[in-house]
């Protein structure tokens, strides 16, 4: 028995929409990188011990996890599309600012990172 139903056509502004999901991956993991890339200058700068240093990673890691439950959360009540370009949007600001004062910039960023990241998998999931 032949289907009646009607043909599914792709959006066309799909590769872009991948792309752009894409990059805000990319800025989250590079993000990660950087952190880690600046231990030596944390360590150098402000006089941490070596279990200082890993104070600062276990720190970025749980605010990480725990923002990012939040930032699912977060998409689910308020839409995928919204979530994901205000976490965009914030993180980018976020990252900016943490040239200037490194440390303490870095919470702000986690959790608008970790409020983008949970959106664009949603977003990259689903037609």
């Amino acid at each position: 028995m032949p289907s009646t139903a009607a043909p599914t056509t792709l959006d066309p502004r799909r590769w872009r929409i991948l792309a752009l999901v894409a990059l805000a991956q990319f800025m989250v993991v590079l993000d990660v990188t950087i952190v880690n890339v600046a231990l030596p200058d944390i360590q150098r700068h402000l006089g941490f011990s070596a279990d200082g240093l890993q104070w600062v990673v276990n720190a970025y890691l749980l605010l990480f996890g725990g923002f990012l439950l939040l930032g699912g959360r977060a998409a689910d009540l308020l839409g995928r599309r919204r979530v994901f370009l205000v976490g965009l949007g914030l993180f980018t600001v976020a990252s900016l600012a943490a040239g200037k004062f490194l440390v303490r910039s870095r919470q702000p960023g986690i959790s608008y990172a970790t409020s983008s990241t949970p959106s664009a998998a949603a977003i990259a999931s689903t037609r």
